[in-house]
């Protein structure tokens, strides 16, 4: 065997979000799981024929590349957002997007398989953590009996509670959004997407999101959404 060769993926399909930039992006899928998203698929996998049986499933792993870090990374340590961005860990024991290969894996729920439309079948899903355009290099089922541990170690992630940002909505931007739309905005917000060394309750920050810029500021607890 020659362990000198490289690989070449081609991306079986791209994933449509509101989110079409990094900033706003869930840190891990799940946790925004009213956040809707479209799996397209690239016009020589619009085959119905390859989604066969996949609507038994309730969840599916996305295993995606990290399209928006222009640059791979060596480095064999990283600094984790979830503690402060001060600490620093091997990069295998972590989920950052900077590695050696800038490859991705979420869960999503599978709400929906749309069999019929302009652009072949189309796979609707919930709860993901990809921006708009990301390349997806494969698809997989969840199956409970071999990919849940109930009771599992969770590392560093067991040790830091995380609390969620109360968030207030201007009547202007829930006129923007239908509701299945504002709930997935709440969630993203109250998981603050700020860069976690950044605490200034005078700073305004901006997230593109379903085709409107928005801008937000936090003071204390309290994140307040405005046009």
């Amino acid at each position: 065997m020659n362990d000198d060769y490289s690989i070449t993926f081609n991306p079986v399909a791209r994933f449509r979000s509101p989110l079409t930039s990094k900033f706003g992006l869930p840190r891990q899928s799940g946790l925004a799981g009213s956040l809707d998203g479209r799996v397209v698929f690239e016009p020589r996998f619009r085959s119905p024929e390859g989604l066969r049986g996949i609507e038994g499933f309730d969840y599916l792993w996305l295993v995606w590349v990290f399209s928006a870090n222009r640059h791979s990374s060596e480095a064999m340590t990283v600094r984790p957002p979830r503690l402060g961005g001060n600490t620093r860990l091997g990069v295998w024991a972590t989920r950052s997007p900077y590695r050696p290969n800038p490859v991705g894996l979420s869960c999503v729920k599978l709400e929906r398989v749309e069999w019929e439309s302009d652009d072949g079948p189309v796979l609707h899903v919930s709860g993901a953590d990809l921006m708009d355009g990301t390349p997806i290099l494969d698809i997989k089922p969840y199956v409970p009996y071999c990919d849940a541990h109930p009771g599992a170690r969770g590392g560093f992630t067991d040790d830091i509670e995380w609390t969620n940002l109360d968030v207030v909505i201007a009547p202007e931007v829930e006129a923007l959004f239908d509701k299945r739309q504002l709930d997935a905005l709440r969630e993203l917000l109250a998981l603050d997407p700020r860069p976690h060394y950044h605490d200034d309750p005078a700073r305004v920050y901006g997230i593109d999101y379903a085709g409107h810029n928005l801008h937000f500021r936090v003071t204390a607890n309290t994140l307040h959404c405005f046009v």
